[in-house]
């Protein structure tokens, strides 16, 4: 029996597990480029941190009057983000340290995801993570990305757990939004700081301001232990 009853715990991948947005910005400032836009600069990536790829470039060939299909961007995209996370992806030290200690525990996890199948998958085994970290959902795989709860409910039936027995780790307010939406608490670890008072953090269960910098294992397995749903 672990200290956390029947808690399962979800994470998002981008942001949360793993510091993979510069990868994505790369990606998708190399496709921009290639289409015709030559100046997508890191704060215009940051619009769209926290949903999935497929709707991001829905986004830019809309924002930025694209000729290429979203299919042709998505598959560009995709192939550029994967040749950088194979080679340059790390895990956030103080998550791998948490995934850990819950793994120590028994504890159910998976991984909740906007990325694609390939890109996740790439990942986890790039990191290591995919030891501890074998239920795993895209949101391809889902017929609504976050701001939906798709995903994440998705991920509890692979777990065999109720919704109100998982919490999430999420950097983004989509993903914030979306485990409100499936009625799952939430840890909220702000990727991009400014956005720290948005209304979709407001609900989470654990609100750290200050993002990774303020994320310690120990601190977020004993507020689990605190908040944990009895057996």
């Amino acid at each position: 029996m672990n200290n956390l009853g029947s808690t399962s715990v979800i994470f998002d991948l981008d942001g949360t597990l793993v510091d993979s947005e510069p990868n994505y910005f790369e990606a998708g400032r190399q496709v921009l480029a290639e289409h015709g836009v030559p100046d997508f600069t890191w704060a215009d990536h940051e619009r769209y941190v926290g949903i999935s790829t497929q709707e991001t470039v829905a986004l830019w060939k809309e924002h930025y009057g694209l000729r290429a299909s979203v299919a042709e961007l998505l598959a560009a995209k995709n192939r550029t983000y994967l040749e950088l996370a194979r080679t340059a992806t790390d895990a956030y030290p103080e998550m791998r340290t948490f995934v850990e200690l819950l793994a120590g525990e028994g504890v159910p996890m998976a991984v909740a995801s906007g990325s694609s199948p390939e890109a996740i998958e790439a990942i986890l085994a790039g990191t290591g993570l995919d030891a501890q970290l074998r239920t795993v959902v895209s949101a391809d795989e889902v017929e609504r990305g976050k701001p939906a709860p798709d995903v994440f409910l998705e991920a509890a039936r692979r777990l065999g757990a109720a919704p109100a027995d998982c919490v999430v780790l999420e950097d983004a307010a989509p993903g914030a939004a979306a485990a409100h939406a499936a009625g799952m608490r939430c840890i909220a670890i702000p990727y991009v700081a400014a956005q720290a008072a948005a209304p979709e953090f407001a609900g989470a269960g654990l609100l750290l301001r200050g993002g990774q910098a303020e994320f310690t294992a120990r601190a977020a397995y004993d507020w689990l232990v605190r908040s944990a749903s009895p057996a």
